[in-house]
């Protein structure tokens, strides 16, 4: 099933169900009043909300009304967690050898991630607004899954039994603030503002076999401004779904409703293209000594996108345009 979030009477907004097609919802607030939630109480909910989805595939649903993503907020307007991880390996080395070409990056055992602001999301088709030219304004193209709780200490195959839905996600950057922050050690700051959430968040079964290893078997496409910027595989992730639930709970529990991105999607395929600007400048550097590519400006657009093997869109459209305000 497909689960939305509209404007409602708190900041979490109002669960409703959407349509496979992603034309028509209908009211899902009487079984949870919000996703949040929903993912609070899967066992209890999750039977009831299917077959209400089941209902509006029908035509039978009580209240169906017109989908509009310009309206849906992102999935979760705000969550308990947000953890941000980089597991394809070819965007790490790709990132390493351009910007330290004496210090070759060393794969790890473990997923690298870091613990990303979780307070304000954004929507589908929200602006991304009020940020300068010169603070390097970049996309990064990712899915992401919302967890249920999450004991400490679970197994990779574990972890993948509490994944309760996925989304597509426009994690916005500030590359002029990102090496600084990184020099620090203490992990990225102004650099990730508010991270943008595609309009539904689906489970794992309407996948069908695109969903397997813990991983989304489909690329992600991703325009900027009209213009193909690339189309890289989500099947390449080093480290799966599971791996990172699990290495981010070693020490901890995850509450419900913890989302955790899998970071910028990268193939090792150059034809492909890439799903962030500052991977295709590393490609720049390496091959020709400095980038040509420039960063987003002031009225450009990025969109993304994930379409099934029918050609059916899974999450719907991200599509933001850039604002001074």
């Amino acid at each position: 099933m497909k689960l939305a979030t509209y404007p409602g009477p708190t900041r979490d907004g109002r669960l409703i169900v959407v349509s496979r097609d992603l034309t028509r919802a209908a009211p899902a607030h009487d079984l949870a009043p919000t996703l949040l939630a929903a993912v609070e109480q899967w066992d209890d909910v999750a039977d009831g909300l299917a077959a209400r989805a089941e209902e509006l595939e029908e035509g039978s649903a009580i209240g169906e009304f017109a989908f509009d993503p310009e309206e849906a907020l992102a999935p979760l307007p705000r969550s308990p967690q947000w953890l941000d991880g980089s597991v394809f390996q070819t965007h790490l080395d790709l990132m390493a050898q351009a910007l330290h070409p004496d210090k070759p990056n060393e794969p790890t055992d473990w997923p690298y991630v870091y613990q990303g602001a979780s307070d304000d999301f954004l929507g589908a088709r929200a602006d991304i607004a009020g940020y300068r030219v010169d603070e390097g304004i970049d996309f990064e193209g990712e899915f992401a899954v919302i967890v249920g709780d999450v004991p400490m200490r679970v197994t990779p195959d574990e972890a993948l039994g509490h994944v309760r839905l996925l989304m597509l996600c426009n994690d916005v950057s500030l590359r002029a603030y990102a090496g600084p922050e990184v020099r620090v050690g203490f992990g990225f700051l102004r650099a990730k503002p508010s991270t943008v959430f595609s309009s539904v968040a689906v489970t794992p079964d309407e996948f069908g076999g695109a969903w397997q290893d813990g991983r989304v078997h489909l690329p992600l496409r991703v325009n900027r401004s009209g213009e193909w910027f690339g189309h890289p595989h989500g099947s390449q992730m080093t480290f799966h779904f599971g791996d990172l639930v699990a290495h981010t709970a070693t020490t901890r529990r995850l509450s419900a409703g913890t989302i955790v991105g899998s970071g910028t999607v990268s193939n090792d395929d150059r034809s492909v293209g890439s799903a962030c600007i500052a991977e295709r400048r590393a490609i720049e550097i390496i091959a020709d000594g400095a980038p040509t590519t420039t960063f987003l400006a002031h009225g450009e657009e990025v969109h993304m996108e994930v379409l099934d093997a029918d050609g059916r869109s899974v999450f719907g459209e991200i599509r933001n345009r850039v604002v001074v305000a």
